[in-house]
């Protein structure tokens, strides 16, 4: 591959590489956030989806990339009634991934610096002029002209060490629960979740992972005895579902004795050892053989030793010397 490169010394928007390379994020969702990212403060009072309708990011497409920057954390939404009964949405627009208490808080502390919101046009959140997660926003060079663009912000607080073991192999049952039930609209449309939803689902069929099943059976078992009325809600039906009919667990397998629990047989004779059952002291053959030197008064008789030529021949119903050439 060849590239060439030019670095613009004006009229530029610095991007993130988590938001660039994000690998759950389609390009309409990173191109609508960078576009908002390099607005001027004046334009942020407009409504998000007014703003994408200027990129040609319009009907499914815009609600297909909301939904995905609202599941990752970097759109926050806040519905309120205002005095005349008028109902008000206000938006954050964040570079940032952003937890709904981090929103929240921002909300709360930085006063509006956009015209206050109608019913008509939300306001669209400022992640340029507000501190998330310890990180201070750069300063915006787009209008000074400079021989090169800004350098990299250097971060105020120590660097992510990254997921553990654990949370991975948590992150990827997630992800593979997730999967399965957005899976399901291709065959029953009436199942058709949104990203969040699945997402909240998801907790509850991971379950159904952790005790064996495979990402077959489990929408097998999502999609199995269709209610007669049909599903008014794909949540709740799928819901109910996760946890009604949530198989049991394997059950485990009994524990054997350790070896710590042999003993020493104290019967006369060549010492050996075995494992007790109970509080005995004996083993099952030295206590067969006191039982029947106590009712016959004599040790019990060794068994007869029959050569392997012989017990054969008299399984196969063969005269005895037969084996050997006889």
């Amino acid at each position: 591959m060849l590239r060439h490169v030019i670095a613009p010394s004006r009229r530029f928007t610095k991007a993130s590489h988590d938001v660039v390379r994000h690998p759950r994020l389609s390009s309409d969702a990173k191109i609508l956030l960078l576009y908002i990212q390099g607005l001027p403060e004046e334009t942020t009072c407009k409504p998000l989806s007014e703003l994408a309708r200027k990129l040609g990011i319009k009907g499914r497409a815009y609600q297909k990339a909301k939904e995905q920057l609202v599941a990752h954390g970097y759109v926050h939404e806040w519905r309120s009634q205002g005095g005349r009964g008028r109902w008000v949405t206000e938006q954050l627009v964040a570079n940032t991934p952003l937890t709904s208490e981090q929103a929240g808080h921002l909300r709360e502390a930085v006063p509006p610096t956009t015209p206050p919101p109608s019913t008509q046009f939300p306001t669209v959140g400022e992640p340029t002029a507000r501190r998330a997660g310890g990180y201070q926003p750069v300063e915006d060079h787009s209008d000074k002209t400079t021989p090169h663009p800004p350098s990299e912000a250097e971060p105020t607080t120590d660097p992510d060490p990254g997921p553990t073991a654990g949370s991975a192999a948590e992150s990827l049952q997630l992800a593979r629960a997730e999967r399965v039930l957005l899976s399901l609209r291709h065959t029953r449309r009436e199942l058709h979740l949104g990203m969040r939803e699945a997402r909240a689902l998801a907790v509850e069929a991971v379950k159904w992972l952790e005790r064996g099943l495979s990402e077959s059976d489990l929408r097998q078992a999502l999609l199995a005895e269709r209610p007669e009325g049909g599903v008014r809600s794909a949540v709740g039906f799928l819901r109910y579902r996760l946890i009604q009919k949530l198989p049991e667990g394997p059950t485990p397998l009994p524990q054997l004795p350790s070896a710590a629990t042999m003993v020493v047989c104290s019967s006369p004779g060549e010492e050996h050892v075995f494992r007790p059952l109970g509080e005995e002291t004996e083993c099952p053959p030295c206590r067969q053989s006191t039982a029947y030197a106590t009712f016959y008064g004599a040790p019990a008789p060794e068994p007869a030793r029959i050569p392997w030529r012989e017990r054969f021949a008299k399984i196969n119903g063969a005269p005895p010397g037969a084996l050997d050439g006889g």
